[in-house]
């Protein structure tokens, strides 16, 4: 699994799922324990990962629509 974006936006996050998944590209979100661990103060980012052969595609989908990688 390769690391599409990191970011403590839960909004940003979320978009990105619900458009990869429109793709039929499987995302998985990690980091979600240690965000609540924290308190939910918003200071840890969570990871949202794809599958290797599904990155390059995944980055146009987010380039696409105006999603931040900060790669």
């Amino acid at each position: 699994m390769k690391e599409l974006l990191r970011t403590t936006e839960l909004t940003s996050i979320a978009f990105a799922q619900v458009l990869l998944r429109g793709e039929g590209i499987a995302c998985f979100e990690f980091d979600v324990n240690s965000s609540i661990l924290e308190g939910s103060i918003g200071i840890l980012p969570r990871r949202l990962m794809v599958a290797d052969c599904d990155h390059l595609v995944a980055t146009a989908v987010m380039r696409d629509n105006n999603i931040d990688l900060g790669q």
